[in-house]
């Protein structure tokens, strides 16, 4: 268990306060962005870019798992913004990126949005406003199902019965679990959970924060304790929840930029549609109508080596043309109505 400092569970607290009692606040525009709560930030009057990256020292005693968890950022996004710093020995003195800056998904700006492959949650809670969290979804195996449903009944500290695969495992290890587990620091699924219309899932917190950012569940939702308590206070029964998987992101900076955003893809999507391919379409709904010059060597190498880091892909006046590869025809590839799919 990650332990930390006095100082550190202090400013968690107090954003987490600050989540719960200012919505109102947001909703009515009445605070300034410096002043949002953890997670929330204006959706832009142009383009889909929100947030932005900047840069911290490790002090004594900091790790980069503890200030992933503070600023909002999950295990995998923190590792790859990092990926020559130690998760849980960084040299103090170390400059680190903190990766705060996101293009929202490809899909209607309404309830819940939940990106698999950018481990992820969007929630468009008030007009102008949307809040992003941190997420773990399935792992391999036990994948998290795409589609849509709906918030249904909220619980605050549930009881948990262990599936029976997992069962059947801890007693193959003659480690058999509790039929059910009571609520407590033993229950995974945390304090808060908000069940939803597909049977067994959930939205729940976890006691173990840590791999908040990882593909480690049997398919529900993971977050982090004080993000579920803010949600779980908030979201109306009955909300809609719209589970995508988007690897590739691209969109445009209210000043006139084009992004790409770029995450690796599920171990289980691979070969189901072709990466590249699949970056050149999302790309190109981002153009409109216009006809940038994009980078397209650079737009590959994000789709090779995923790092979840906003890059442009535009190109300078400066640079040599880059020969570009025709962007074939995808329409009825990707298209179409989005339907539960349970793998």
């Amino acid at each position: 268990m990650t332990l930390m400092n006095t100082s550190t569970l202090a400013r968690r607290g107090a954003r987490c306060a600050l989540a719960l009692g200012l919505s109102t606040l947001i909703a009515s525009g009445a605070l300034a962005e410096e002043e949002w709560p953890r997670g929330h930030f204006p959706l832009p009057e142009t383009g889909n870019v929100i947030g932005e990256n900047f840069t911290l020292t490790i002090q004594e005693g900091d790790t980069l798992v503890d200030l992933a968890r503070e600023h909002n950022v999950g295990y995998e996004a923190m590792r790859m913004a990092n990926p020559d710093v130690s998760l849980w020995a960084p040299f103090e003195g170390t400059e680190v990126v903190i990766p705060n800056q996101h293009i929202l998904p490809d899909a209607p700006r309404e309830g819940i949005v939940v990106n698999l492959s950018e481990l992820r949650l969007y929630y468009y809670s008030s007009p102008g406003v949307v809040e992003t969290y941190p997420i773990s979804v399935g792992r391999e195996g036990f994948s998290t199902p795409v589609g849509v449903t709906r918030t249904t009944v909220k619980v605050k500290d549930p009881a948990w019965s262990p599936p029976r695969s997992m069962r059947e495992e801890a007693a193959a290890r003659g480690e058999p679990p509790p039929a059910v587990v009571p609520p407590g620091p033993d229950n995974p699924l945390g304090r808060h959970a908000i069940l939803l219309g597909l049977p067994s899932y959930l939205i729940h917190g976890t006691n173990r924060p840590d791999g908040v950012g990882m593909r480690v569940s049997r398919g529900c939702i993971r977050m982090f304790p004080e993000d579920i308590e803010s949600l779980y206070e908030r979201v109306p029964s009955g909300t809609k929840v719209n589970i995508i998987d988007q690897p590739f992101k691209a969109g445009w900076s209210d000043d006139g930029v084009l992004y790409a955003q770029s995450f690796p893809q599920l171990e289980e999507n691979q070969g189901s549609f072709e990466p590249l391919l699949n970056a050149i379409e999302a790309v190109t709904r981002a153009f409109g109508d216009e006809q940038p010059p994009v980078d397209y060597a650079r737009l590959r190498e994000l789709v090779e080596a995923p790092d979840g880091l906003l890059v442009s892909l535009l190109q300078t006046a400066e640079q040599a043309p880059t020969p570009a590869e025709p962007a074939p025809e995808v329409d009825g590839l990707f298209g179409g109505e989005l339907e539960l799919s349970v793998r």
